[in-house]
């Protein structure tokens, strides 16, 4: 995946060069971005925080317990007793969006790399639910084989149809356009599994439906660093998505994940993830109406 490499240097310097920092803090730490890690060597591990690739350890969010599965272009951990992902983490660019798509398969299946065994498409058939997409095909779709890595039922859950093809497909719409005009953002989304779920699908398993999802975004490059978050019930909506807006802070007090674990220095991780104002993140008028006029009359 597009991982987030460590930085000491940048978290030695803090205290003595905030401003520094935060000038510079995007081409430190991100500026190391690896795409294109396609196999494990040999000298890859995966733990609880962290993953390695040859001695490089890279950020990802804390406190949660799940399998934590790199899929190349995301990573994700694997809640066994929700069979879904509490979350999935990657990088989007403009760079990437701005290639030609791969074709859509919709090739839904099992995840072979979830140890206990992933939700199948069984679980789905019948339910009423979409296999709601975490990280979205479009994110991926300039990449063929990342594009499909999608479809693993790993990077899916169960999502009202009106929910799933309504606003969020708005949000995820609109963190594109965000990606392309500010350069890059960090992006994390997952349902809130410290709710009770609403009920359970699923014939070979127990998949608990969401009654929330979350998603955060979090935009490092200079001039105007900023971080926002998303709470939204697993329903329609016919509000606009500005209603929905909280900061990071108030994601993470509802899902207890920490998103951005020494990514960054702390009084730069506090400002952003206590602050979360919609001027900075331009919304469309266009797609709200769109979504009310035609997304939330699916069937």
């Amino acid at each position: 995946m597009a991982k987030l490499r460590r930085n000491h240097a940048a978290r030695g310097g803090a205290a003595a060069g905030g401003t520094i920092v935060k000038v510079g803090i995007f081409a430190a730490i991100l500026g190391g971005l690896v795409w294109g890690f396609r196999e494990w060597d040999g000298a890859g591990t995966q733990e609880q925080g962290r993953v390695e690739y040859a001695g490089e350890a890279y950020y990802l969010p804390s406190g949660t317990n799940g399998q934590i599965v790199d899929h190349g272009g995301f990573v994700l951990s694997y809640h066994e007793d929700w069979e879904q992902a509490e979350w999935v983490a990657y990088i989007l660019t403009r760079d990437h969006l701005q290639h030609e798509w791969s074709e859509r398969q919709d090739r839904f299946r099992e995840d072979p790399e979830v140890r206990t065994g992933s939700a199948s498409d069984a679980d789905y058939r019948g339910s009423g639910y979409d296999r709601g997409h975490l990280a979205p095909f479009a994110d991926f779709a300039w990449d063929a084989e990342l594009a499909d890595e999608t479809f693993l039922l790993s990077n899916v859950s169960p999502q009202a149809r009106q929910f799933n093809q309504g606003i969020w497909r708005e949000l995820e719409e609109l963190t594109r356009d965000w990606a392309k005009r500010f350069g890059r953002l960090y992006v994390v989304t997952g349902p809130v599994t410290t709710e009770d779920p609403k009920f359970y699908i699923g014939r070979d398993n127990r998949v608990a439906v969401p009654r929330t999802y979350y998603k955060v975004l979090l935009d490092l490059d200079e001039p105007e660093q900023k971080g926002i978050g998303f709470l939204i019930p697993n329903e329609i909506s016919f509000d606009p998505l500005p209603e929905f807006v909280v900061s990071i802070d108030e994601v993470e007090a509802r899902t207890g994940i920490d998103f951005f674990p020494d990514l960054m220095p702390d009084d730069l991780e506090d400002e952003l993830e206590r602050t979360a104002n919609p001027d900075f993140w331009p919304f469309s008028k266009k797609k709200y109406d769109r979504r009310i006029e035609s997304w939330n009359k699916t069937n």
